[in-house]
Order: structure tokens, then sequence, then C-alpha cells
């Protein structure tokens, strides 16, 4: 009889509560919900990064072929270093996060939920932030970029046949519009994989020792 029930229980302690995605995402948008400001914060970042990508992208295409090698070169690197500031601030927020809720996590892990469970919301609240955050991000940077191309342009001494829209066309928008929400995206769920794994390893009864 022994050699029957122990497999079994093995087997239980193992799987733990296997939950479907979509109880996931209701964890992860009403941690959002409840945690609204700190995630505004958090998304923060990513706004102000993807805003930036979003105007180089704008004044790159209104700008057309009269872009310098060197300028566009200055242009990539000043992006690449506010990407990777927001990546490194989304990490230190969602760390903080974690361990605000320390007894969160642990009453889910008494209860059964799997490691995975845990990795698998904050990566959803990360990808939710990331696709809110960078899409008003890349709206905002390409107003203003598009605004002040428009009351700086100067007929007088534009080139010959020249707009002050230059090759800014509603293809050029989607295309930067997907790129900059993907990569919103992507750098969310990046920065946000470090702290997810850590939560998804606390042991529970620590967790709920936990004064925080």
């Amino acid at each position: 009889m022994s050699n029957v029930t122990e497999p079994t229980g093995t087997t239980n302690k193992k799987r733990g509560v296997q939950l479907p995605f979509k109880k996931a995402f209701e964890f992860a948008l009403n941690t959002i919900k409840i945690r609204f400001w700190r995630s505004m914060i958090t998304a923060g970042g990513v706004f102000l990064g993807i805003a930036f990508l979003a105007s180089v992208l704008t004044s790159k295409a209104v700008a057309g072929a009269n872009v310098s090698v060197t300028e566009a070169a200055r242009s990539n690197w000043l992006v690449a270093l506010s990407l990777l500031v927001c990546a490194v601030g989304i990490t230190n927020a969602m760390l903080m996060s974690v361990t605000e809720r320390f007894r969160e996590i642990g009453t889910m892990k008494c209860l059964g939920a799997l490691e995975q469970f845990i990795v698998k919301i904050f990566l959803i609240e990360a990808a939710l932030m990331g696709a809110i955050a960078s899409s008003l991000g890349y709206l905002t940077g390409t107003l203003l970029m598009v605004a002040t191309k428009y009351f700086s342009f100067n007929p007088k001494t534009a080139f010959h046949g020249e707009t002050w829209i230059g090759s800014f066309t509603s293809g050029a928008f989607g295309v930067n519009l997907v790129l900059c929400v993907g990569l919103g995206i992507v750098l969310t769920m990046v920065a946000t994989l470090f702290p997810a794994i850590t939560a998804s390893r606390i042991p529970p009864a620590a967790a709920l020792r936990s004064d925080v």
C-alpha cells in the first residue's frame, strides 16, 4: 500500500496548483489596479525612454536624407543609454515591489502556487505596463517632434522641393509604432525577469514572517 501512496503524494507536491494563464492575467491586472501609482512610477521610465526614442526616429524621418552619419550615430548612442537607464530603473522598482509583496507571495505559495506561476504574474504585469507606457511614450515623442519641426521649418532656407514633413509618411508612423511598442514591452519584461525569479524562489515560511 505504501508503494502506491508515496508516488502519488510526491507527484502532487511537485505539481502544486496548475492555474491557467487567464487566472495569472487576472492576478496581474488586479495587482496593477491595487498598486496603481507604484505601477505608474515604474512605467514612467519606459514612457520617457520610448518617448525619446520616438522623437529621434521621427526627427530622422522628417529630415529624410539630410541627417548626417555623425548625428545619426550620436542619436543612436543617446537612445541606447536612455533605454539602459530605463532597464536599471525598472529592475530596481520591481525588486522593491517584490519586497512589498512578501506576504502575498508567501500566501500564494502556501496555497500551492508554483514558481512558474509567480514568474508568470510578474511578466504579465511587465508586459501590460510596457505596452501602455510605450504606446503613450511613442505618441508623445512623435507629436512633440512633429510640432517642433513644423514650427521651426523655414521655407526660405529649405532645399528645393523640400516640405516640412520630409519623408514622414503613414507607413513610417506604423513601422516606428510597432518598433517602439515592441521594444518597450521586451525591455520591461527583460528588466522584470530577475526580480520575478527572485520572488518565485522566496520560501513561503520566510515570506509570511516578513514585517515589510
